[in-house]
């Protein structure tokens, strides 16, 4: 077995990968242009990255009808409502915290991606509140994010994981499904059926209600 080799600064970075061409480094933009509210009224599904105050890490997806995720206050302020969840907010301790956050924003069917980075605030009342009810259930509270930086990511991710192509899709072959993923890792006093039922219909009609 050979030894690894690592790279401990940027220089050697650098001198592996070069530099990135110009236009890869000037197309970031400060501000929301009409074309970054487009994508953002048609993304129905963003990743959100947060670190706490001694860099620990988390990545929470989240989801919303297109149109209803992402809610622009302003050019340089966008707003994502906290829907019911298992109440972990580990994403939203991180932020007290650690305010700077990353988010990317995708389109189904779309390889490009929209990258927001900035620093965000939890407000748990605000007027816009009104404009992202979904389901007749208004969000209890919305995480602000203060646009640093935003630009378009590349497809090529995308491309070499052929991720919407579904002739590569395989949701049942080797990971089990989620109730038994749950009964193996998470609730072996319950049974299978139990959560096969727990996750199934009424799991769905149940996503905007508080319990």
């Amino acid at each position: 077995m050979t030894a690894w080799t690592e790279i401990t600064t940027a220089d050697e970075l650098s001198a592996l990968l070069g530099e990135p061409a110009a236009a890869a480094v000037a197309k970031e933009r400060s501000e929301l242009t009409d074309v970054d509210r487009d994508w953002l009224a048609a993304s129905p599904f963003c990743f959100v990255a947060t670190a706490d105050a001694d860099g620990n890490l988390d990545v929470s997806p989240k989801g919303d009808p297109a149109g209803m995720l992402a809610h622009v206050v302003d050019a340089t302020t966008i707003a994502i409502a906290e829907r019911p969840g298992n109440r972990r907010a580990d994403g939203y301790r991180n932020i007290l915290a650690n305010p700077r956050v990353g988010l990317n924003f995708l389109i189904p069917g779309r390889g490009d991606t929209l990258r927001i980075n900035g620093r965000a605030r939890l407000v748990s009342e605000a007027p816009f509140f009104d404009a992202m009810v979904v389901k007749g259930h208004r969000p209890l509270l919305a995480v602000v994010v203060d646009i640093d930086t935003i630009f378009f990511h590349c497809a090529k991710a995308f491309l070499r994981s052929k991720l919407w192509d579904p002739q590569t899709w395989d949701p049942d072959g080797i990971v089990p499904r989620r109730a038994v993923l749950s009964h193996q890792l998470e609730k072996p006093d319950q049974s299978i059926a139990e959560l096969d039922e727990y996750y199934g219909a009424s799991y769905e009609r149940g996503l905007y209600e508080q319990r």
